[in-house]
Parts: C-alpha cells; sequence; structure tokens
C-alpha cells in the first residue's frame, strides 16, 4: 500500500506542477514577453515545460531543504546531475527570448 501512496503522491504532483506551470505561463510569462516585444507564438510547450520545471526546482528546493529534511526522494533529486541539467535547460528557455529579442522555440 505504501508503494500505491507513493505513485498517487507523484502523480498528484506531477499533475498540479504541469496546471501551476501552465498558469504561470500565460499569465505572467505572456504578459511579461508581450510588454517586451516578443512575440508569444510558436512551439509555446517548450516555455510551458521550462517555466514548469522551473516551479519543480523550487518546489523541490523548498520541500528538500525546508519543509522535509530528512526526506531520501528530495535528496536524491537534489544530488542529480540531470536535475541541475535540466534546470540549467529550462533557465536558457524562459530567459533567452528577452536576450534574443523573439521567442526562438
Amino acid at each position: 500500500m505504501s508503494k500505491l501512496n507513493n505513485a498517487l503522491f507523484k502523480l498528484t504532483e506531477l499533475t498540479t506542477l504541469l496546471a501551476a506551470g501552465f498558469l504561470v505561463t500565460f499569465y505572467l510569462v505572456k504578459p511579461a514577453y508581450e510588454n517586451s516585444g516578443i512575440e508569444f507564438m510558436g512551439d509555446v510547450w517548450v516555455n510551458w515545460f521550462g517555466v514548469t520545471y522551473l516551479i519543480y526546482v523550487f518546489y523541490t528546493l523548498t520541500a528538500g531543504l525546508l519543509i522535509l529534511k530528512g526526506s531520501t526522494l528530495y535528496k536524491h533529486r537534489m544530488s542529480s546531475v540531470f536535475f541541475w541539467v535540466l534546470f540549467a535547460v529550462s533557465n536558457y528557455i524562459v530567459f533567452v527570448p528577452f536576450v534574443k529579442g523573439e521567442n526562438p522555440f
């Protein structure tokens, strides 16, 4: 039963983060891009992924360092190289349009 609860927790966590990323993308990032003269069109799902992963990283850091300090799940996430590589990629995805002046995705 513990594995089922763990799987349901991860599924709920993923669904919530995807929904939060979608809302942040369309209600915060889109106006920020448009106010900077950047058209918000093309493969917008790439921007959604970047924003969602940034939220995921901040959620993991908050939960792993402040709320659930002894949790091995969050310790493994934070020590993963893949976790930090995707963090760098998502930062590139979200912030490179401000540097280039267009959304290259």
